[in-house]
């Protein structure tokens, strides 16, 4: 019978490291704002693309939509964004974020941009050369597999 060795296995490495990374960055956010992942995500997305339905939220951050709802639901409890509905489509929202919302993700952006150069500084030139590389590689591969099916 043949074995497979977790700790070697390509997608486990991989999703251990983005846990890992993931769990160490949620302390920032956690301690700054208490936003928990999902909540993060869901902030990020609508800070960067300004207006998200749900869906698309999930899309961007491969999230569930149960978490995005959850998330959803907090931060507007929390008045950080606003649902609008679609105009077409009654089961659609539009959301997108409030003052407060928009100021908290531009506190948060410089302590994720840092966090990126801390963890980045810890690697040499060469090594995260051949990182870039081998994830575009694989991003490529992926996209390329999931797009034909």
């Amino acid at each position: 019978m043949e074995i497979l060795e977790l700790e070697s296995f390509l997608p486990y490495r991989l999703y251990r490291l983005a846990d890992a990374v993931s769990q160490e960055f949620s302390r920032i956010y956690k301690d700054s704002h208490g936003l928990t992942r999902p909540e993060w995500r869901t902030l990020s997305g609508l800070g960067q693309r300004g207006t998200m339905t749900a869906t698309e939220i999930g899309e961007q951050s491969a999230m569930h939509k149960t978490k995005v709802s959850r998330a959803v639901a907090e931060l507007e409890r929390r008045r950080w964004l606003t649902r609008t509905p679609d105009e077409n489509d009654r089961r659609v929202e539009h959301l997108a974020l409030t003052k407060a919302g928009l100021a908290a993700y531009r506190e948060m952006v410089p302590l994720a941009k840092a966090f990126e150069r801390e963890l980045l500084a810890k690697l040499s030139v060469s090594e995260l050369a051949a990182i870039e590389n081998g994830l575009a590689a694989i991003e490529t591969r992926v996209t390329m597999n999931t797009d034909n099916t």
